[in-house]
């Protein structure tokens, strides 16, 4: 039997991913929805600003308002949720007995089912990075408040935000191919990349605070997500945090392989 070729792979599972209800209500509801909260909340600012206090004033972030928590919120959930259906929804249908029989190479199926979702997931971090800032800043130039790619921390800023996106999808990959069950995966998911971690806090025991920082959306909150980086030792650094954002998808990546290697369909 000839090996499938790698580009049929890819193609095969391009077909599976938007073959799936959910990726296009994901994307299609998710990516405008989160730039209207920027709009809305730059809005909401330009509203304001009379009103605000000096000590307000001094503390306002363009960025903040282009994209927040809850815009990251949004973005990891949905990005993780959608990685973890990619191949939970394969075992639900029985299709993955009908895709490993074609191509016994299981690694190859995964490294492509990798491929499709975190390539599908940075293009959706990308456009909704660049679209939330675009459509925010041009809100907050009526104020004069607008920042622009070349100012300090800004595209730093910009690039983290894009890359939550394929981190959590293809971390929701691999907890999709650990569990195999859509609840269990889709809770899980939820719980791993936002909600465990919106309760970390700095504190006084650094021991606490170096595995805070093992954490996407810790680092991302208290380093990567911020123009101005603040000199605490509690804090993640950047080196660090970048570090993190590689680590986990790259951990994922391994696990999923793992699993469906060395598992029964």
């Amino acid at each position: 039997m000839t090996a499938a070729r790698w580009r049929d792979l890819v193609a095969a599972e391009w077909i599976k991913l938007w073959s799936l209800r959910s990726t296009r209500w994901l994307l299609g509801l998710g990516i405008p929805a989160i730039v209207a909260l920027a709009a809305q909340s730059s809005l909401n600012a330009l509203r304001d600003w009379p009103t605000f206090p000096p000590m307000q004033k001094a503390a306002f972030s363009p960025l903040s308002e282009a994209f927040s928590g809850l815009s990251a919120t949004m973005l990891m959930i949905g990005a993780g949720v959608l990685g973890a259906l990619t191949i939970v929804g394969e075992y639900a249908t029985g299709l993955i007995r009908t895709t490993l029989t074609a191509v016994p190479a299981r690694h190859r199926v995964v490294a492509a089912k990798l491929a499709v979702v975190g390539g599908v997931m940075l293009a959706t971090g990308v456009l909704v990075s660049a679209a939330s800032f675009g459509v925010s800043q041009a809100v907050l130039s009526g104020l004069g408040l607008a920042v622009g790619p070349g100012d300090p921390g800004v595209l730093r800023v910009l690039a983290a935000n894009a890359l939550l996106a394929p981190v959590s999808g293809l971390v929701g990959m691999g907890v999709g191919a650990l569990l195999r069950h859509t609840a269990a995966a889709v809770a899980s998911v939820c719980a791993v990349l936002v909600i465990v971690p919106t309760f970390f806090r700095p504190t006084v025991h650094q021991w606490l605070n170096d595995l805070y920082a093992l954490v996407p959306f810790y680092v991302w909150r208290t380093c990567l997500g911020l123009p101005q980086l603040r000199d605490d030792p509690a804090l993640p650094t950047v080196a660090g945090s970048w570090a993190v954002f590689a680590a986990w998808p790259l951990a994922a990546a391994v696990l999923a392989v793992l699993v469906v290697h060395r598992r029964d369909v």
